[in-house]
């Protein structure tokens, strides 16, 4: 009898909430490729269907705040963006789409995770809840706009930022899954963009939808000053 190492062992383990529905002893290539596609597929329907019904549920938020955030840019305001994890990556994603945006005009953003120095030397010297707010404080105004992106909406860091934000007068704006956790409801958060799910993965392709809108939108708004 063969014998696999336990590595090997450990990685279908930590693997099987993926495809459960592949058994360990599988042999039919077939069947496997067709529970595969079958997987992909219903997992593609899920994202788009959740995506349609986020838009639409936030279809007003976003052209509020899309209408706030033109107004801001032709003051002279600009855009900080942050979050954690994945969603520092989405956030680094949404400054881009408006510094370099394929279309229209670049506006003024900045994803605050992007100087490994900076965010290091204020975990290090300040505490980690504090690297967004403290940069908050040494570079933004009250014409200026936040936009904190996570899953959950408890993260203290975060919520740190969005209240230093909200006291020096910027408009606040918080994506966030599940049921919106500490953003919702939350008087230092103006805009509380919620996708309703519990997957991770689900929420956070729907808010990179949520984000391009909300980036389209402001851009539209700008267009018409």
């Amino acid at each position: 009898m063969t014998q696999h190492p336990r590595g090997t062992d450990r990685l279908a383990e930590a693997t099987d909430f993926l495809y459960p529905f592949i058994e360990e002893q599988e042999s039919d290539a077939e069947s496997l490729l067709v529970d595969l596609s079958a997987s992909a597929e219903a997992k593609a329907a899920e994202s788009a269907s959740l995506r349609r019904a986020t838009l639409q549920a936030c279809e007003t938020l976003v052209v509020a705040a899309g209408v706030e955030m033109a107004r801001r840019f032709a003051a002279g305001g600009r855009l900080f963006t942050f979050g954690n994890g994945g969603s520092s990556t989405d956030a680094a994603t949404l400054a881009a789409l408006f510094t370099r945006p394929p279309s229209g005009q670049p506006l003024p953003a900045w994803s605050l995770t992007a100087d490994q120095a900076v965010l290091t030397a204020l975990g290090n010297d300040v505490g980690f809840d504090l690297v967004f707010a403290r940069q908050l404080i040494a570079r933004a105004t009250s014409a200026d706009i936040a936009i904190a992106m996570s899953t959950s909406g408890n993260s203290a860091d975060l919520l740190a930022a969005l209240h230093e934000a909200h006291t020096r007068g910027m408009y606040t704006i918080g994506f966030a899954g599940y049921d919106g956790g500490a953003f919702a409801a939350n008087p230092d958060v103006d805009v509380c963009f919620t996708v309703e799910s519990q997957s991770v993965h689900r929420i956070q392709e729907a808010q990179a939808l949520l984000g391009y809108q909300l980036w389209a939108t402001a851009q539209a708004e700008g267009e018409q000053r």
